[in-house]
Parts: structure tokens; sequence; C-alpha cells
């Protein structure tokens, strides 16, 4: 991150702003909104900037840039801004600015600074700002539109309501997290809705309501059972977003992404229960109590699984023991390592001239052994996809070939499907385990086996990092 996003208030503080053109002139209006004390220095301003020095809301130096004229207010300033046509000039004034430790935005070169002014939605009270590092100014105006048109124009309204209940919300739900639940039930019910359709009375009446009803006694804890898919954040669903940013608490396995746990709010508690082959970081009947225990005291906990959590995810022991205990859980299905690393390799699971079936199959089962029914895994015309199975491989090879698979049926392992570091090795039965051996692949691996996975070269599509 090579700018951190903060919010400056700037109101009455004075700001300099060096240059008189377009540039100088749009930034001395921003800072005018952010109801900043502004002056100017330059010989010439354009028409714009000239007006609001005729209306007395911006003072005006007319000079070039001079220290010494500065004096008066430099102990005082908040900003600099360097805006004008000359790189030289800007140079200066961004030395001079770091000189007395001044923040300084250099408009035309936004590395000779350390301020950049990001495109700004004003629902005041509420601000978004969105930046790309003054890379791509078009970027950054194209996602303020997307982010206009998503904000409801009363989202102020609504906000201002609920700074005037924020204390007496505070001392009727002293908990945080059921405090946090509280306010999103609230934005997210008839209330909310009401105070964005402004009519900021019904919203009020029905928020006192809700404080009259509240009962202290009750712990409203939840568990969200997820499926985080094979690794791409843009996989997740709608739903699994939504949940993922609420969640109080997260229970996640070492398959969920990195990028994908960036999503949880800053505040969760997140835990690490991953499970590795014979190394389980939390065994998975302490997992099942964990999840009971934190919801039990009014936590809504995220349950974050690779993958989809009901095929081979041990989901359903984990909601045995929530019904049990009469926890109340949502569940969020996810894609599955099988159809996104098959989908990003280029292999389609079934296709109607090389297979009709797919069969999804675990390498290693409860007992750590691969004791599988292989004869009715032997047959042409369908996909076997091994989850788990890169140990046992040379096993899962030989074993096919001995129950009457030809060897030289192709078989594809994607490892890290779905992310920048993806990798897909194509051979056959009858190479594939020394293939593994030369290009040293390493878990998590999926193993895709049919003749579907010769329309890998043709269909391939996903680039990964490599």
């Amino acid at each position: 991150m090579e700018f951190l996003p903060l919010f400056h208030k700037l109101s009455d503080h004075p700001c300099l702003v060096v240059g008189g053109g377009v540039i100088a002139s749009r930034r001395a209006h921003i800072l005018l909104q952010a109801g900043a004390d502004v002056t100017v220095i330059s010989p010439e301003i354009d028409s714009t900037l000239q007006a609001s020095v005729d209306d007395d809301k911006i003072k005006w130096i007319r000079s070039l840039f001079d220290v010494d004229a500065l004096a008066p207010m430099q102990p005082k300033l908040r900003l600099i801004v360097a805006a004008t046509d000359n790189d030289t000039v800007n140079q200066v004034v961004a030395d001079y600015a770091a000189d007395h430790n001044i923040p300084v935005n250099v408009a035309s070169d936004a590395s000779k600074g350390d301020v950049i002014f990001p495109s700004i939605i004003d629902r005041s009270p509420v601000i978004a700002a969105v930046a790309s590092g003054s890379k791509s100014p078009v970027i950054s105006r194209l996602l303020r539109g997307t982010i206009e048109a998503a904000l409801p124009a009363h989202i102020g309204k609504l906000t201002d309501l609920a700074g005037e209940y924020r204390a007496k919300v505070k001392s009727v739900i002293g908990d945080m997290n059921r405090r946090r639940a509280f306010w999103e039930r609230f934005f997210q019910g008839p209330a909310g809705a009401a105070a964005l359709a402004n009519d900021s009375d019904t919203a009020r009446s029905m928020l006192e309501e809700s404080l009259e009803n509240f009962d202290a006694d009750k712990h409203p804890g939840e568990v969200y059972l997820i499926g985080a898919g094979p690794g791409d954040p843009d996989l997740l669903t709608l739903k699994a977003l939504r949940l993922i940013q609420q969640a109080d608490v997260v229970f996640y396995d070492r398959l969920v992404s990195k990028p994908i746990l960036d999503l949880c709010r800053r505040d969760a508690k997140l835990v690490d229960v991953g499970k590795a082959r014979s190394n389980h970081t939390v065994p998975q009947d302490q997992i099942n109590l964990k999840l009971v225990e934190f919801a039990q005291k009014g936590h809504r906990v995220l349950r974050l699984k690779g993958g989809d959590p009901f095929i081979f995810g041990r989901g359903g022991e984990e909601l045995e023991e929530l019904a049990k205990s009469d926890v109340p859980f949502q569940i969020v299905p996810g894609i599955t390592a099988a159809s996104g690393c098959a989908a990003y390799s280029g292999i389609p699971l079934t296709h109607r001239d090389y297979s009709q079936s797919v069969r999804f199959i675990t390498g290693h089962l409860k007992n750590n052994t691969c004791d599988l029914p292989w004869h009715e895994y032997a047959h042409e015309n369908q996909t076997l996809v091994f989850y788990m199975g890169l140990v046992g491989l040379p096993l899962i090879c030989n074993s096919l070939i001995e129950h009457g698979m030809k060897a030289e049926m192709p078989i594809a392992l994607v490892q890290k499907g779905t992310t920048p570091e993806q990798r897909v090795l194509v051979g056959t039965l009858e190479t594939m385990p020394e293939l593994v051996k030369q290009n040293e692949i390493k878990a998590p691996t999926l193993i895709i086996i049919g003749e579907v996975v010769n329309l890998h070269d043709k269909l391939a599509w996903y680039r990964s990092a490599e």
C-alpha cells in the first residue's frame, strides 16, 4: 500500500495552494469544501479563483513562491499544494514543505509529495474516497461513478440518526458485539429503509421501539458455515461476502486464501484451525465445541472452509454439533475445488463426446487408507476427481491400471487452482508419478482423470502469475 488513506479535519485551518491555473483552482475549491482557510500564492489566477477571492472565500498573495511571505502562516499550515506548471517551482515547494514537516501534494507528480487528492463521494457525514496512487485518474473516476450509484442519496440522514442515538444505544446494550448486531439489523431493516427514504420520524420511532423491547438476557449468537471456494475471492457468492463482513469470530482452514481472509472485519477474531495431512492444528471435535461455545456467548461465528463445506469439508459433522446444542446456523455453499480448478484449467468435467458422468473421490479415508472400490472407477466415459490424493498418487494410478483402465488415460494435476500460483501438469496414468517427482508438485493439488483432460490445451484460458 503506497498511500495510507486518512481523512483530515481541515475546518478553519490554514492551507496553501501554490499556483493559479485550473489544477490549482480545483484543489483550492476542494479545500474550501472541507472548510479550510485557503490562501493562494501566484502572480496570476484564473477566473474561478478570482471569483472566490472577490467573495472573500480565498486569500490571494500576488507573487511568485516566496518563503519570506509565508513566515507568518508557516507554523499553523496544515497542508501545501504545489500546482504550478513549472516542475522546478513545484520541487522547491515540496522541499520547503519537507523541511518544515508540512504535508504536501504535488499535483503534477504524486511521487514528489506525500499526499494525494482522491476522487471524493460526499454524502456528509458519509464520505467515500477512491484513489489510484495518481497512476490512472480515469480508473479513479470510473470507480467513483460506481460508488456514487451504489450509495443512497440519504445515507447521510441515516448516519446522522445513528449518531444521535449512539450514546443511548451504548447505555442500553453494553456488549460491543451485540450492539454491533443491533445496529446492523437497524441499518438493514425497515427503520433503515425509512431513513433512506428521508422519513427520519418513522425511523426514529422504530429505533426507540427496538430499544424498549431489547432483551439483555437473550444471546442471539449464530454460526455461518460458508464455502470460500478454491481460492479466487471473486468466486465468493454475494451472501458469503455479506456474512464474512458481519462475523465477530472467524474459524478458518488452511485452504482459505489470504485475499479472502482480508475481507473479514479488521476487529474480528481470527482463529486458524487449519488441517493438513497428519497435522491437525485443532482436532475436529474441538472445532465443533468451539463453534457452539462462541455462538452461545452471543457472537456471530463464521466457519470458513475452502471449497464447499459439504464436499469433503466435514461441514455435516460440525452442523450436527450445532443442531444438538440448539445453535442457529446458516449454510452458504461455495464453489468446490473440482469445479473451480477444472474451469480455470480449461478441463470440462463432463462432455458429450468424452464423459457422461463425474465422480468426486477423497484420496484418503478417515483411517488414512486409500481402500476404494477401484473396479467402479476403471470405466471410460466418466471423469474422476480425487481430492487430497497427491500423497497416494502412485497407488491411485497403479490401482486404476490394475483394474482395467488404460495406462494412456490422460490425467491432470492442478496445484493451487484459481489462484495466481496455479500450475497444471498433464500426463497419463503411467507417466504421472514420475512427472510429479520431476516437477515438485505440492499440496493443495486436485487430480482429474479422464479423456476430458485432452481438452486442456485447447480450452485453457486462465493465465497464472507464472
